[in-house]
C-alpha cells in the first residue's frame, strides 16, 4: 500500500470541537471552534484561532477573555448549529436552549450544559493570515462534579466528549491505554 500526496492543508485530526463563549452575561455569543489546543503547562496556556469576520472576534478583542466549553454527544447538534449561524443574527443560547452560567474569573458566561468550561484571559494575539490566534492563560477549569471520581480526579471517560475530523463529528468512546503504559513494568504479585 502506498500513500497518496495531497496539497498542504489542515489535516491534523481528530481535534476538539468546542463551543467558545465570549462577551458578558448581557451581550454574549457562542462560537464553535475546532482550531484550539494546549500550548503550555506552567503557566497553563491554551489557544483558539478565530477568523476576523466572526461575530465573536470583536467580543474577544474588546474584553480580552473567552471560555472554552467542551462538548459532548448531547451537545453535538448545538455545537454544529453554533458553528454555522451568526451571533449577529441569533441569540445562540436562546435558540439552542442553553443556559448561561456565571464564571468564577471572567465576565463571559459558561455553558451550564457543557461538562467542562475553561476560563481564559487573553495574554497574546497573533495574526496568522486567515485567523487570529488568541493565547489564553487558564484562570479556572470548571467541571461538573459528576465527572470527579472518589479520589478527586477528573474522569474524562464519563463526559462522552466529541471530536471533529475532516467535516464530521465523532464520539470518543473507548480508552485504549494510559500515559506510560508502553513502558510500564509488570507488577510482581
Amino acid at each position: 500500500m502506498s500513500k497518496v500526496m495531497w496539497k498542504p492543508g489542515t489535516f491534523v485530526y481528530p481535534i476538539p470541537a468546542v463551543m467558545v463563549t465570549s462577551g458578558d452575561m448581557e451581550k454574549s455569543n457562542i462560537m464553535t471552534v475546532a482550531w484550539t489546543g494546549i500550548l503550555n503547562t506552567n503557566p497553563a496556556l491554551v489557544y483558539i484561532s478565530v477568523r476576523p469576520e466572526r461575530y465573536s472576534y470583536n467580543l474577544i478583542k474588546e474584553n480580552k477573555e473567552f471560555v472554552i466549553n467542551l462538548t459532548n454527544e448531547k451537545l453535538a447538534f448545538a455545537t454544529d448549529w453554533c458553528g454555522v449561524k451568526s451571533g449577529a443574527k441569533f441569540d445562540k443560547f436562546k435558540e439552542m436552549n442553553l443556559t448561561k452560567e456565571k464564571a468564577n474569573f471572567v465576565k463571559c458566561p459558561l455553558i451550564k450544559e457543557s461538562p467542562v468550561a475553561v476560563e481564559c484571559k487573553v495574554i497574546e494575539e497573533r495574526d496568522l493570515g486567515s485567523h487570529t490566534m488568541f493565547v489564553g492563560e487558564v484562570l479556572s477549569i470548571d467541571a461538573e462534579d459528576k465527572y470527579i471520581d472518589e479520589n478527586g480526579a477528573f474522569d474524562i471517560s464519563k463526559c462522552d466528549l466529541i471530536a471533529y475530523a475532516n467535516g464530521g463529528y465523532y464520539t470518543l468512546d473507548k480508552k485504549i491505554g494510559k500515559f506510560g503504559y508502553s513502558v510500564q513494568k509488570n507488577k510482581k504479585n
